[in-house]
């Protein structure tokens, strides 16, 4: 059975920065990666994509230009580098693809 586990979450300030990864019990090196986010009383968003080799990303409006999404395909990792973070971005993050979805690990940006 595919695991999804992230990691890198935490309290931090605003404008500050965090890496979340997300390990993988396999491989998913065909498969584009998704970042979600649900924040306190609000469904869950979509916040960013990578495919299989890297060549495509995506990002939703609110994270563009400060949020990167990567990926290393032979440590099975998703990656998500996030600056300039405001407490908007406060929220449990989680990494998906296919029907596989993490626990999720938890952002809190305080002002």
């Amino acid at each position: 059975q595919v695991q999804l586990v992230e990691s890198g979450g935490g309290l931090v300030q605003a404008g500050g920065s965090l890496r979340l990864s997300c390990t993988a019990s396999t491989s998913f090196s065909i498969y584009t990666m998704n970042w979600f986010r649900q924040a306190p009383g609000k469904e869950r968003e979509f916040v960013a994509s990578i495919s299989s080799h890297s060549r495509f990303v995506n990002y939703a409006d609110s994270v563009k230009e400060r949020f990167t999404i990567s990926r290393d395909n032979a440590k099975n990792t998703l990656y998500l580098q996030m600056n300039s973070l405001t407490p908007d971005d406060t929220a449990v993050y989680y990494c998906n693809y296919k029907d596989y979805w993490g626990k999720g690990t938890l952002v809190t940006v305080s002002l």
